[in-house]
């Protein structure tokens, strides 16, 4: 692993917070692109079973999203509401969840039935489409509050896919001006969720700012570099990339509280997803856990377990 110096370079200079668009909220391709991506990045992985089938999951996930019923979403007075305190407008511990999630579940379920799995995991999926709402829910709530340990790691993929469709339903639906920025910059200003990575743009007016992703609902929203997206210091930040890398994929750490996030620089490999390639570079996560330093933030498809 090397760690690299601080140092400012061409583009990473950022314009003034008021001329920066702050937020880009998720699209319906999202899943589609991801499983592209998914199924590239398996071939000669060492991890390339898994992501093949993360591939075939991103497909129904992007059928689920696409038949997906209208929901009721917060009306201006909320919106305001949310902007003024500082608050997630579809906050993922305090949003009361439509059963649709439920019911995006068993479309996710019905086409992974149809799919070429292990008899292992297509025993999973029988079991989750007769599983009890109640469990379901409880599962969920802990998903949400970031608890994935005791969660069996066969069925926490499934389900977290499910929540996913959801809440980037709901994201995809919003217009960009009815978020409002939160007082902690380093949580998703849409659903309250830790970002998975950190995106640095390529091109256009946004080059070379950094953009974090959300874990759940996938919303990109702007954050200053060389600073850290956990407790916001801007002092003891470190670089780390993988010997041998093109540098693609840095690992942002901090000194201060010992958490690191991944960048993905599109400059260098504009086909990048924050979820698939985060996957991708598990290697990076096991050295920085040598380093002693912690995820910022979750991948919901990577149990805490595994390893």
């Amino acid at each position: 692993m090397n760690a690299e110096a601080r140092i400012l370079e061409p583009g990473q200079m950022e314009a003034p917070a008021g001329e920066i668009r702050f937020l880009f909220l998720p699209d319906h391709d999202l899943f589609a692109r991801r499983a592209e991506r998914l199924r590239f990045l398996s071939e000669g992985h060492p991890l390339g079973d898994y992501l093949a089938f993360l591939a075939l999951l991103a497909d129904a996930q992007h059928d689920a999203l696409n038949r997906f019923p209208p929901l009721p979403l917060p009306d201006p007075k909320e919106q305001a509401l949310c902007r003024e305190h500082g608050m997630p407008l579809l906050g993922a511990r305090s949003w009361p969840r439509n059963p649709a999630w439920r019911a995006g579940l068993i479309t996710i379920l019905q086409q992974m039935k149809e799919a070429a799995l292990p008899t292992a995991a297509r025993d999973i999926v029988a079991g989750l489409m007769h599983a009890a709402e109640t469990g379901l829910e409880e599962t969920a709530d802990r998903i949400l509050v970031g608890d994935l340990v005791d969660i069996p790691p066969q069925e926490l993929p499934f389900i977290a896919a499910a929540l996913q469709v959801y809440w980037v339903y709901m994201a995809s639906a919003l217009h960009e001006r009815a978020v409002g920025r939160m007082e902690e910059g380093g949580v998703c200003p849409v659903c309250g969720s830790y970002p998975i990575a950190g995106i640095v743009r390529s091109g256009g007016a946004e080059h070379g700012l950094r953009y974090l992703c959300c874990s759940l609902c996938a919303s990109q929203w702007h954050m200053v570099r060389i600073k850290c997206s956990n407790c916001e210091s801007t002092h003891g930040i470190d670089y780390y990339t993988l010997d041998g890398s093109n540098g693609a994929v840095k690992a942002e750490s901090c000194d201060d509280c010992g958490a690191y996030l991944k960048l993905l620089y599109l400059e260098k490999d504009s086909r990048m997803e924050a979820t698939a390639d985060d996957l991708a570079t598990f290697a990076l996560d096991m050295l920085m856990d040598n380093e002693g330093k912690a995820r910022g933030g979750p991948n919901l498809f990577f149990h805490p377990g595994r390893g």
